[in-house]
């Protein structure tokens, strides 16, 4: 990772839009793990139900890093962080 030599300055309007980023990584991961605790609670009060609730389960941990990489993206991007 290279880190810009220079100090880097964001405008009150990028601080809002990192902010809002921000806020919706954590809206999406709380949905995600929300998803994943449901599907424990109905595959416990009905284990007929695994199989169909475990595609459910199985997809989150798969959404939560995509959300995860999207917003990594945008703060390396705002920051003028570049992978090496």
């Amino acid at each position: 990772m290279t880190l810009p030599s220079e100090p880097v300055t964001l405008s009150v309007g990028q601080i809002d839009q990192l902010n809002q980023q921000l806020s919706k990584l954590r809206h999406d991961i709380n949905n995600h793990l929300s998803l994943m605790l449901a599907a424990v609670e109905v595959i416990r009060r009905k284990p007929e139900a695994a199989e169909r609730m475990s595609a459910t389960f199985e997809a989150q941990p798969r959404k939560v890093t995509e959300a995860m990489l999207q917003f990594s993206t945008e703060f390396e991007k705002s920051f003028d962080i570049r992978k090496a």
